[in-house]
């Protein structure tokens, strides 16, 4: 079936220390990766966005809520979505407390296409209280590579459009306001809980791509992507 070999827990334990010495290897190209980000030169922001929230119209700058660094999600709701991206609403089921964030002077906002009116119900459907966003009266989207031309499978939005997932953040010095980094896709894999700890288990995300071949699907279930659905659709 593609499943892990059965050993004794002496030769388990030989291998678990032969991989230990790669993840170390890892944290350290990690550690060494975030300080090359954070040396990440900066573009200041000279356009005004028009966004729209709960209390109406919003700026850019009112979405630091007075705090000096800024982490928005590019969440795929194209306007004339019914609703927002499985994926998307998964990994905002993810985000813990804000405060621990804000206690780092860091806000945090979803931010998509879609209509304010349509952002609504969605949000209170899943019970989400983390603020987000329109950008429908801006160009927002398509600046930071969110919205882009062309055609991706599930993800197409109006006029051919094409609807990322994605990461953006920002950092403010008075009322001034720089563009410090963005990700997308894949570039996101070491953000989610649910991605991080699935790493750690012997059927991995259970997607097609991965390896050991066969893995996946060697229990008789689709691949892992196919299986995700919003947090309210999910039968036990």
């Amino acid at each position: 079936m593609g499943l892990p070999k059965v050993v004794t827990r002496e030769e388990w334990q030989a291998a678990r220390d032969e991989l230990l010495v790669l993840e170390k290897a890892a944290t350290r190209a990690r550690d060494a990766l975030n300080t090359r980000r954070r040396e990440l030169p900066m573009v200041e922001i000279d356009k005004a966005y028009v966004l729209e929230g709960p209390d109406g119209k919003a700026e850019l700058l009112d979405l630091f809520e007075g705090r000096s660094q800024l982490v928005v999600y590019h969440f795929m709701f194209a306007p004339e979505w019914d609703a927002g991206c499985a994926s998307c609403s998964g990994f905002l089921d993810q985000i813990g407390h804000l405060a621990h964030l804000r206690a780092r002077g860091t806000a945090f906002a979803a931010v998509s296409r879609a209509p304010f009116t349509k952002i609504l119900p969605f949000k209170a459907r899943l019970g989400w209280t983390l603020p987000w966003y329109s950008s429908h009266l801006s160009d927002f989207n398509q600046d930071f590579g969110a919205t882009v031309q062309g055609e991706r499978d599930g993800a197409s939005g109006d006029g051919g459009l094409q609807e990322r997932p994605g990461l953006s953040c920002f950092l403010r010095t008075g009322e001034r306001i720089f563009h410090t980094y963005s990700a997308f896709d894949r570039g996101l894999d070491n953000i989610g809980f649910t991605s991080n700890l699935l790493d750690l288990t012997a059927l991995g995300r259970q997607e097609a791509w991965e390896k050991p071949e066969g893995r996946a699907t060697s229990l008789g279930a689709p691949a892992g992507s196919a299986r995700v659905r919003y947090h309210d659709e999910y039968v036990d």
